[in-house]
């Protein structure tokens, strides 16, 4: 099966590929439905919207005081024997994580599922320097054995249906070709049992870092985190500096809102809360535990009071799941770590806005995102600031954003912004461009090389409705 490369600045050819392979959108197009259905039904009995005030009060109370609870986790990890190690960017985490590989003796690692060590591309780090690095999650490890980045934050291989998946195992591990899902399953359980048992170090990340006990919380439905982090002598968590929560009694909601807006699960197979390494007397668990704490690129959006909105996130993927541009293009389409509506806002200052410039403009700012996050981001609202720094001052935001405008289209949009933001003058304006529809023109400049010149209705829709009205109210 071919692997292809993908960038962020081939956007817009990228999706254009996938709009036309009729197998991605079918994929794509069965599992999200599956996932919003089920999304709804398991809120229909709770009241959903004081959850997610609670939520995002939850997260805006941690960010607001993030400085001291950072150090107050740091303070309460160590006291329990997690040893704290701070990564100002990707590069650095992955050193600090090679290094404590490296001076165990380590020539394997296996990993739970961990975004963040996708981020900073941890394992092609870890393999660069002759430690094997294996996924875990069977999503994950599917993908990996395509030489494939993940597509979907939760569920990485969402992108393969059961053929797919089933050729990839027999190329890569000689099981059988077969439909059998359970089959698949246990084969890949096997395969996976082994190397548990014989790795030198697991890595994980971590869904909250509760600061006011240094408990590490991990949410997972396979039991592969429990086995990454109790049965290899190491554990090093992994996770950015975001993920951190005041207080213990934070956690019960957000894991609430958590998995009911990832899978539509009241709650996952598996919650573990990590407090530190085997004590004396325990017969299991790891030696030692790390935790890195990683930077790159969160501080700047910090200090910004809009993008700060941005560190809410908690992973879910309902955005991903709710929106009309990636339910139909894919994750890869990105060519990001975080592909979708949360990727659109985040990755730009991780990577940079000239780099990613053309992600905030894959929305159609539907604002479904924005009424399904748990959190209540304000994605939309972010996006079209994204896409006004993207485009700067006097661009159109044509792909590219590389058009000048034009004196008359500038004048055109400034007209129509001061007319939207005064009823009277757009009453008026509209009445008299049903009048006058006849000399409006089929193109007006670079905005029609992508859009279908407007042309007014004879009547607006309002004098259609008081129209019809007058009519009823003299028929009685």
């Amino acid at each position: 099966m071919s692997v292809e490369t993908y960038t962020p600045r081939a956007f817009h050819r990228q999706a254009h590929d996938a709009l036309g392979n009729p197998q991605i959108r079918s994929n794509f197009r069965r599992a999200m439905d599956g996932l919003m259905t089920k999304r709804r039904d398991v809120f229909s009995d709770w009241d959903l919207e004081t959850l997610r005030e609670l939520g995002a009060n939850i997260r805006l109370r941690a960010l607001a005081r993030l400085p001291d609870l950072l150090e107050q986790l740091e303070a309460n990890c160590e006291a329990n024997g997690i040893r704290v190690h701070w990564a100002e960017d990707g590069e650095e985490a992955c050193r600090i994580i090679r290094e404590l590989c490296e001076s165990h003796g380590a020539k394997s690692v296996i990993k739970g599922k961990s975004m963040v060590s996708e981020e900073m591309h941890l394992n092609a780090h870890l393999e660069a320097a002759g430690i094997e690095a294996l996924e875990s999650d069977l999503g994950e490890y599917l993908v990996q054995l395509n030489e494939q980045t993940p597509s979907h934050i939760i569920m990485p291989a969402i992108h393969l249906n059961t053929d797919e998946i089933s050729d990839i195992m027999h190329e890569k591990t000689g099981t059988e070709r077969t439909r059998d899902v359970d089959y698949m399953t246990a084969a890949a359980r096997a395969q996976l049992r082994e190397r548990f048992m014989n790795a030198d170090v697991g890595v994980s990340g971590v869904n909250f870092a509760v600061a006011e006990t240094g408990t590490l919380c991990l949410v997972e439905n396979e039991g592969n985190g429990r086995m990454t982090t109790t049965v290899p002598p190491v554990h090093i968590a992994v996770t950015g500096i975001e993920k951190v929560v005041e207080h213990l009694r934070d956690v019960p909601p957000l894991y609430a809102l958590l998995t009911r807006s990832a899978t539509g699960q009241h709650v996952t197979t598996y919650f573990n809360m990590i407090s530190g390494p085997r004590k004396a007397g325990e017969h299991d668990g790891p030696r030692e535990v790390h935790l890195v704490l990683v930077d790159s690129g969160r501080s700047r959006i910090y200090q910004d009071n809009e993008l700060l909105d941005t560190l809410r996130c908690i992973r879910c993927g309902a955005c991903m799941n709710h929106c009309p541009v990636y339910t139909r293009v894919g994750g890869h389409s990105y060519g990001t770590t975080y592909p979708g509506p949360i990727g659109s806002i985040l990755m730009p200052h991780m990577l940079g806005l000239e780099e990613t410039k053309d992600l905030p403009t894959a929305s159609s700012l539907c604002g479904a995102c924005g009424e399904v996050c748990p959190v209540k981001i304000p994605i939309p609202d972010l996006l079209v600031r994204l896409r006004r720094e993207a485009v700067g001052e006097g661009r159109g935001n044509v792909p590219g954003a590389g058009v000048k405008r034009t004196k008359k289209e500038v004048a055109a949009w400034k007209t129509w912004q001061w007319l939207a933001t005064h009823p009277s003058a757009w009453r008026g304006s509209l009445l008299m461009a049903g009048k006058l529809r006849a000399l409006t023109p089929s193109r007006l400049g670079p905005w029609t090389q992508y859009r279908t010149a407007l042309k007014p209705a004879k009547r607006s829709l309002h004098a259609l409705v008081k129209s019809h009205r007058r009519a009823g109210e003299d028929e009685s």
